[in-house]
């Protein structure tokens, strides 16, 4: 059977805040009821027990021997028709010796029980021949040299009445007062809420092209507030990816259209100048080399799109630092080789620990690391490599890649990892390419956990260090 709840939180809110309060009486009337019957026994037991040593100074022998109750103790003539005092005495055999006119011949707990009331005054509830209840108190007392047992008890009829009572009266306050307690809750869950209702209403408004707006923070340090900071963070998010996404969409479209129409620039040139083949292979030439500029390109833009789309964790695997560079270095020997350039590798010891990352990525990344510092070192030079692993409560593995070639210009140590970025310096422009290498190597490794910057100390060359974490 399924359960219906109310779609409205304020509803659902003041039925839970109904439910625990409905409880919290319950329990507490119980636990009243409980202290009041214990409360109201407890005051019978005592009375009963100032009764019964009354009762032994007022009983005696009449001249037949019969037990008596001596009735002119009391001040008043009404004071001994208590009319729910209920007595008798008994002997050591069980025959009864006195028995009050409130019992009406009925006896009072039935036959002697072993070692009744020989260590002081026993309780008990006994049941008359009526159907009544009566609390009883027994004691020995010992008179005119014969055991006897003195018996005394209240009715209970009026106690349970009492009680009858307060639960019917609760049966009455209680829902009155559920009924106030929900008009309250109801009133004050509303104006809780009030402060959500106005964010909601104001996020409703915000759109892809309303990104700036944020919400209203009222008071930050409560729940409300924490949650509207939380929305203004992501809403920071959103129009950072939105620019982002923008800048990103208008420099692809400029950086792809430039190869694009110089394709169709040299075809058009080498169709009017006729039919010569010099002159097509020449334009094929150039059309082969904006190609390649042009798949570059597009190679780039699918690893951004690739590194954007990894979420931390994913195809993440256990490898070596040092055996990832050294396929790198193998893969690029050729170039190496070609410009008689040395590769120097220091620290390779710290080198031999493990990283957990996304191997494929992570090699694209040092690729562009390793290819744009061979492609700006001059021939005949050297390319140092050196590892530094570094303990302490996030363990790191820092990779440095040192070339000997025209280095960084002033002011652009950071603007080299833009997208798109080309430097307009004399010594590193010739060389420049489609300006994503260093981009696609900077958002993989920030993807990882780590770090990538150029020292900006550093004259003689450039100086490009990889922090990563150690997997542990």
């Amino acid at each position: 059977m399924r359960i219906f709840l109310p779609t409205n939180l304020r509803t659902r809110l003041t039925l839970w805040y109904l439910a625990v309060l409905a409880a919290l009486l319950i329990v507490y009337a119980i636990l009243v009821l409980a202290f009041q019957y214990v409360v109201l026994t407890r005051q019978i037991v005592h009375d009963e027990i100032q009764d019964v040593v009354t009762v032994e100074g007022l009983l005696y022998f009449d001249s037949h021997g019969d037990l008596q109750l001596r009735q002119d103790y009391y001040s008043r003539p009404q004071s001994h028709l208590l009319v729910d005092r209920m007595m008798e005495v008994r002997d050591r055999y069980g025959d009864v010796l006195y028995r009050s006119p409130t019992l009406d011949g009925m006896p009072l707990g039935g036959p002697n029980r072993q070692g009744e009331g020989d260590a002081g005054f026993d309780e008990r509830i006994v049941r008359l021949r009526d159907g009544s209840h009566v609390f009883m108190v027994s004691h020995i007392h010992t008179m005119q040299g014969q055991t006897l047992i003195i018996r005394l008890g209240y009715s209970l009829a009026s106690l349970r009445a009492r009680m009858i009572q307060f639960v019917l009266l609760l049966l009455i306050a209680v829902p009155i007062a559920l009924l106030l307690a929900g008009i309250a809750g109801h009133v004050i869950a509303k104006k809780a809420l009030r402060p959500l209702e106005k964010m909601a209403a104001r996020a409703e408004g915000i759109t892809a092209s309303s990104l700036s707006s944020r919400l209203d923070v009222a008071n930050p340090n409560d729940e409300l507030g924490h949650m509207a900071r939380v929305f203004n963070s992501l809403l920071d998010r959103l129009e950072q990816a939105f620019a982002q996404l923008h800048r990103f969409t208008a420099d692809a479209a400029h950086e792809l259209r430039t190869p694009l129409a110089a394709l169709r620039t040299i075809g058009e040139v080498a169709l009017e100048k006729g039919q010569g083949s010099e002159e097509y292979r020449e334009a094929l030439g150039n059309i082969l080399e904006e190609t390649a500029r042009l798949n570059e390109t597009i190679s780039s833009l699918l690893l951004l799109a690739k590194a954007e789309a990894m979420q931390p964790g994913e195809q993440q695997t256990v490898f070596v630092a040092s055996e990832l560079v050294d396929e790198i270095l193998n893969l690029l020997q050729v170039v190496t080789d070609e410009r008689n350039i040395t590769v120097v590798q220091e620290g390779k010891s710290a080198g031999q620990v493990s990283l957990r990352a996304d191997r494929a990525l992570l090699r694209v990344a040092i690729i562009n690391v390793l290819h744009n510092a061979l492609k700006f070192s001059p021939n005949g030079s050297a390319l140092r490599i050196s590892y530094l692993h570094s303990d302490g409560p996030s363990p790191a593995l820092s990779i440095t890649f040192h070339d000997q070639g025209p280095g960084i210009a002033q002011g652009e140590h950071q603007r080299v990892f833009e997208r798109f970025f080309t430097s307009s310096s004399r010594g590193t422009a010739p060389e420049s390419g489609t300006g994503l290498g260093l981009s696609v190597a900077k958002l993989v490794i920030d993807r990882i956990g780590g770090e990538i910057w150029f020292d900006e100390d550093t004259t003689d060359g450039a100086k490009c260090i990889i922090a990563l974490p150690i997997f542990v």
